[in-house]
């Protein structure tokens, strides 16, 4: 029979329904049930696509004899992390607490019944191996702890309670913000640098947007070394298999330092701060890599992760008919059955198919092994004849893919994911001058605002036609930075409406007005054992820092002192963050930047046609540093942009409190 899970919306929760295990979702029923049979929780976090996650599901939770023993021992609880990121981030940072160590998913954690966690792992199988304890011995010793020995488990609780408390930043008194973070950061990345395959870290290795976005940012204010490194290893990146060479899109991380494997799963958070990445790196080096990867986003975006009614599902599995990569990878008996020899002769050594298998020693997941010149020359043929045959080699593959059983698709569409993919898509529309790609970008903000937007507060998640869930720090914060970017892309009148109305509700819910910074959860949020104000950047960026970024840019745009005074009062909280380990707010670094030199604001006014041309020339020559709002004559305006509309285009810079005389030429306004 199916648990409680089968009445929730989250496709992982629903991929729990059948198990033998009395599910609960997190909730009242499942707090009080602990309370008052004096059992502990077994929490259980995890997401959809979550290749381990499904591992320890077959292992333990589809398994009856583990279901009895958590059955009889526990009260037990399964969250779905994307939805409920306040539980994970907490409990992720009691994992850290508890283990030593970092932890991941699934996330396994123990809680007595008023929510604190006392023994927390990731994956545990059902027999000990992979030098792990079983998890049927493991929850008879958890359990006779609670029962055995409460004494020392409440004691090392309030210790836990303490610790989680004493992990919220503290402002040093009246700091002043100075610029040293930043060269330290980009000192530390150099460090940290692999010169031979780009990236930061040892495998395994993730594509980490934030700590690119902030070298994108130093390289385009002349910084050299920052620019060899971020160009670096966007180059690596796409020409390794953490990109699907053959749909398009990058998958969460590579398994090895070469960005070869990945673990299969698509996540559509990347895929849009990457989207916007290839675009700038584009705009600087005119890379046809760089453009092939950042329209292979788009084209798997468009193909199989827009939602009907408008939006994005959330991500795609790693696994398909129970194996991960199965949908990805190829032998080499079926690339040759499917082309004819002149293809293969120049697939083969493109996509590394005439190398050693490189995924469990039997596959190929496809990489560009070797550069296309290179492979004509060896062939002897023309380099275009040689493209002409890899483009027919790729579509013969990809048809032949798509007959293949498909992953599965986690279908809810998160406000905070489709902001992070709306902004990557408005950003590089108007770089690459793709008007189609923010069409796309508006059309999901209408989305949003349609059926997350409700009397002036924003709801998390939407699936089969329900809202649901009171959206977090993150929801609002990259919703802001996403219209900004739509704004730049395309003026609309709703679009910066709404931007002012996103920053007030963002103030009145979110803000510690007296400390300064933005906690997760709203001020009407349940109460959790810790309410964070997170500064890091993880996979997604830091909320405090989008949040602090976003204000700061709409408060200059329009003269809003409240934005600017908030994003400060966000800046000096987290100042002595920055100054210890910059590199782990990349956000805030950027934040920061700009609170020392503010943006350059650029207003176009005139005819709308008649801006074609300028927007045009400026499409690719703008940076980071630069804010452009084209604003055709009819526009409804706030007050602090309105003013006579011009006969023909003009343009005004500004950059703080400072204007210069209007530009009447676009050559005059790039000089």
């Amino acid at each position: 029979m199916p648990n409680r899970l089968a009445t929730e919306s989250s496709p992982y929760l629903l991929q729990h329904a059948d198990n033998p295990v009395d599910w609960y979702p997190w909730g009242a029923d499942a707090l009080e049930k602990a309370r008052r049979e004096d059992k502990p929780i077994l929490l259980s976090i995890g997401y959809s696509a979550c290749h381990w996650c499904h591992v320890m599901a077959h292992d333990c939770f589809e398994d009856a004899e583990v279901a009895a023993v958590m059955n009889r021992l526990f009260v037990n609880v399964k969250v779905d992390r994307e939805e409920r990121p306040d539980l994970d981030q907490i409990y992720q940072a009691a994992h850290q607490l508890l283990a030593g160590r970092g932890g991941g998913w699934p996330l396994t954690v123990f809680l007595a019944p008023d929510q604190t966690p006392f023994f927390a792992g990731t994956y545990f199988p059902k027999t000990p191996r992979y030098n792990l304890p079983g998890f049927i011995d493991l929850m008879q010793n958890v359990a006779r702890a609670w029962h055995e020995r409460r004494g020392d488990v409440l004691a090392q609780n309030d210790a836990l309670r303490d610790a989680l408390a004493a992990q919220q930043p503290v402002a040093a008194g009246e700091a002043t913000l100075g610029d040293a973070p930043l060269a330290q950061a980009v000192r530390d990345l150099a460090q940290a640098f692999d010169p031979v395959w780009g990236g930061f870290s040892r495998a395994p290795k993730f594509p980490r947007p934030g700590e690119l976005f902030f070298l994108m940012r130093r390289a385009q204010a002349g910084d050299a070394k920052a620019r060899e490194m971020a160009l670096f290893t966007l180059t690596k990146m796409a020409s390794g298999g953490v990109v699907d060479q053959i749909g398009g899109g990058f998958c969460r991380y590579s398994v090895d330092a070469q960005w070869a494997i990945p673990h299969f799963e698509k996540m559509l958070y990347d895929n849009g701060p990457l989207l916007q990445l290839y675009a700038d790196a584009w705009a600087m080096r005119g890379d046809d890599l760089f453009r092939q990867t950042a329209e292979g986003i788009v084209a798997w975006l468009l193909r199989e992760m827009r939602a009907p009614g408008g939006g994005f599902y959330s991500a795609l599995d790693a696994d398909s008919e129970g194996h991960e990569g199965r949908f990805y990878v190829w032998t080499p008996e079926e690339v040759r059955a499917l082309l004819d020899p002149d293809e293969y002769a120049v697939a083969a050594p493109a996509y590394g198919f005439d190398a050693p298998p490189n995924f469990e020693g039997a596959y190929w997941n496809p990489v560009l092994a070797k550069p296309l010149a290179e492979v004509a020359a060896t062939l002897g043929i023309p380099e275009n004849t040689a493209a002409q045959r890899l483009a027919n080699a790729r579509a013969k593959l990809f048809a032949a893919r798509a007959a293949r059983v498909r992953p599965g698709c986690d279908d809810k569409q998160l406000a905070g994911w489709n902001a992070l993919m709306i902004a990557g898509l408005a950003h590089a529309g108007r770089v690459m001058q793709r008007p189609d790609w923010v069409a796309e970008a508006h059309a999901a903000l209408d989305f949003l605002r349609a059926k997350l937007w409700r009397d002036g507060r924003l709801l998390a998640s939407y699936k089969h036609g329900e809202a649901r869930l009171n959206a977090y720090l993150d929801d609002y914060a990259f919703l802001l930075d996403a219209l900004l970017e739509s704004l730049q892309a395309g003026y609309r009148a709703q679009d910066l409406a709404w931007a002012t109305e996103l920053a007030d509700a963002l103030l009145a819910h979110f803000e510690d007005a007296q400390a300064g910074g933005f906690f997760f959860t709203s001020h009407d949020h349940e109460t959790l054992i810790t309410r964070p104000k997170p500064g890091y950047d993880n996979a997604t960026p830091s909320g405090n820092g989008v949040a602090a970024y976003a204000l700061q840019r709409l408060g200059h745009l329009l003269g809003e002192a409240r934005y600017l005074d908030a994003a400060q009062r966000c800046l000096r909280l987290f100042h002595p963050l920055l100054g210890d380990y910059p590199i782990a707010s990349p956000t805030l670094l950027a934040a920061l930047d700009e609170a020392l030199a503010p943006p350059r604001i650029i207003l176009l006014r005139g005819p709308r046609d008649a801006m074609a041309a300028w927007t045009a020339a400026l499409a690719s020559r703008l940076t980071a540093r630069d804010l452009l709002l084209a604003l055709p004559n009819g526009s409804a305006l706030p007050a602090a942009l309105a003013g006579p509309e011009p006969d023909r285009v003009a343009a005004w810079v500004c950059q703080g409190t400072a204007c210069q005389p209007p530009a009447e030429t676009w050559q005059a306004l790039l000089a």
